[in-house]
């Protein structure tokens, strides 16, 4: 219960007057047998469903093409109330914990946990239908609960972004909605990567071409699964920005160089901005 209350604080604080809602759901614009009403028409088609036809407006047709003398209903009278999906979102948070979230006396990881437990509170309370998973990633990567969220803490860790992007895509992978989305929130260094035979090659001087480069393959594996990054920068360094901005482009994800002012609004916006994406 005090996990939950420290949520609905933090989703206060952060979104304010963001007005809360039960349906917890989101037209996709495509057309077709769901459940959301439209108020357009259209022919009756073979495999459409008795409750999606329209009684009033096929008899409307009905008396137009036969009379009202004589009356009549065949199947070219029928007409069907189209409708729209509602979409879900399945959505992976990646929350970077090594220890430069901490560095130069810099508090990174606080306003990291808060945007997290407010996003977890929007989602449960006004999108109940879409599913969030949050992993944690320092020279190694692996999931947590909400409820642990409050008590996150960073580690003398250096950073795996390839551990955390390998997992949060076998989270996706699991997942039987079509929209998918992995957030990260990160310094953008990564400085670590696991070798096949189990040990860690780390470098923490600038970038390392062979780390970057399994970053950058990371990308497009995620981009050929249809799965967007949507990397939010709470570092300013122009060659980690730099960086990021090809990792971008691999995956034809997008980019907040946010700090850390707004970055709880620039989440909120884009999380709702994703969810609009159409069914495939």
């Amino acid at each position: 219960k005090m996990e939950r209350i420290i949520r609905q604080r933090a989703l206060d604080q952060i979104f304010g007057k963001l007005k809360r809602s039960g349906a917890g759901n989101h037209k996709t614009g495509k057309s077709g047998h769901g459940d959301e009403h439209t108020g357009d028409f259209r022919e009756y088609r073979y495999g459409d469903g008795l409750e999606h036809i329209s009684m009033t407006e096929s008899l409307r047709n009905a008396q137009i093409n036969h009379g009202i003398g004589d009356f009549s209903l065949s199947e070219e009278d029928l007409v069907v109330e189209d409708t729209q999906y509602k979409a879900q979102m399945s959505t992976v948070l990646m929350i970077d914990i090594s220890h430069s979230m901490i560095l130069y006396c810099e508090d990174r990881i606080t306003p990291a946990k808060k945007v997290a437990m407010a996003l977890a509170e929007l989602i449960t309370t006004r999108y109940p239908k879409d599913t969030l998973d949050i992993l944690v990633f320092g020279n190694d990567a692996w999931p947590i609960s909400i409820k642990e969220l409050p008590y996150l803490k960073v580690g003398p860790y250096h950073t795996n972004t390839v551990a955390g992007l390998q997992l949060a895509m076998d989270m996706l992978r699991r997942k039987r909605n079509t929209n998918k989305q992995i957030f990260m929130i990160t310094d953008g260094k990564p400085s670590c990567i696991r070798l096949p035979d189990g040990n860690y090659y780390k470098n923490s001087v600038g970038l390392d071409d062979y780390i970057v480069e399994k970053c950058y393959s990371m990308a497009r594996q995620a981009r050929k699964l249809h799965i967007p990054i949507t990397t939010f920068m709470i570092a300013q360094d122009p060659y980690l920005m730099q960086f990021i901005r090809h990792f971008t482009e691999a995956n034809k994800g997008k980019a907040f160089f946010t700090g850390l002012k707004g970055l709880g609004e620039m989440i909120f916006e884009d999380y709702e901005t994703n969810r609009r994406k159409r069914l495939k």
